[in-house]
């Protein structure tokens, strides 16, 4: 089996209903991190290994993706979840409080566990994201066409999973260069056979595509419920400086009203500056995580 991330144990853990396949290592403080669609925890793979010389990383998979089971159902892949998943794993390890780091749906994760777990959390760090309901709710025509995935994969199934089936590569490598300034390139060789691995399962194709369902209406419910709340600890918000959520939202000023302590910092490249500008995204991790 190929590593997951370099020097890296890997695990799975039963807890909160789910099997959450984990890699960890390093030693100190725990960080949590937390990947995006259409990718895995290998996202983190150029990052992880150099975060552990001074803390102790745990990358996981969220529920439906990579090793981690999927519940089926759209009841099952909403944020609120996703983040009761991720909770239950850190408290199975021994960790109680712990800094998080999530990139688009595992920031989205994140955000949902700053609202119900919120005095756990040592930092939140939100990569390339804006709220879901003000992405929502401040839809324009270009936001749309760079990220039309939304609509498509929350069309009633089966017809969103059956398209994709047909060729899920074609479909997911596009997806990875869709969102603002990515070549395939960018991505790690082995990474990308990871990714490859997961989303040819159908079981992860009707997962995510649930995972979208849920985000247009119990997620966005759940966010409507929560507008008033901002999430307590120190939070970070990075995002792509070449990024579709750069181009079309003051990414900053989106969520000044949603955390109470929030710094901010634009990364070269796009959706997917993590492995795009490694470099760039671990220091401003270091230095925030260093802060805290």
């Amino acid at each position: 089996m190929m590593e997951v991330i370099p020097g890296f144990s890997h695990e799975v853990a039963e807890v909160n209903g789910q099997r959450i396949g984990y890699s960890r290592g390093g030693q100190g403080a725990p960080v949590l991190l937390l990947h995006g669609f259409p990718q895995t925890r290998a996202m983190w793979r150029e990052i992880a290994p150099k975060l552990a010389r001074d803390y102790t990383v745990i990358a996981a998979d969220l529920r439906g993706y990579g090793e981690s089971s999927a519940p089926g159902g759209v009841e099952g892949m909403t944020f609120r979840e996703m983040a009761a998943d991720q909770a239950a794993l850190m408290s199975a390890l021994g960790f109680e409080r712990f800094h998080l780091v999530g990139h688009d749906r595992g920031a989205r994760t994140g955000h949902r566990m700053g609202l119900d777990h919120g005095k756990r959390l040592l930092s939140l760090t939100l990569m390339d994201i804006v709220p879901t309901r003000h992405l929502l709710r401040h839809l324009t025509a270009e936001v749309a066409a760079a990220y039309y995935h939304w609509f498509f994969l929350a069309q009633p199934a089966p017809f969103p999973e059956q398209m994709i089936a047909a060729d899920p590569d074609r479909y997911f490598e596009r997806c990875l260069l869709g969102f603002g300034k990515a070549e395939l390139s960018d991505f790690p060789a082995a990474a990308l056979e990871l990714y490859r691995q997961s989303w040819r399962r159908p079981v992860v194709i009707a997962a995510m595509c649930d995972d979208y369902r849920a985000a247009l209406t119990l997620d966005l419910e759940a966010d409507r419920k929560d507008l008033k709340r901002r999430v307590p600890c120190p939070a970070l918000v990075l995002y792509g400086a070449q990024g579709a959520m750069a181009r079309h939202y003051d990414v900053p000023a989106t969520w000044t009203e949603r955390l109470s302590d929030m710094q901010t910092e634009a990364i070269p490249g796009g959706h997917f500056f993590i492995e795009q500008s490694p470099d760039e995204t671990l220091a401003a991790l270091r230095a925030f995580l260093g802060s805290t």
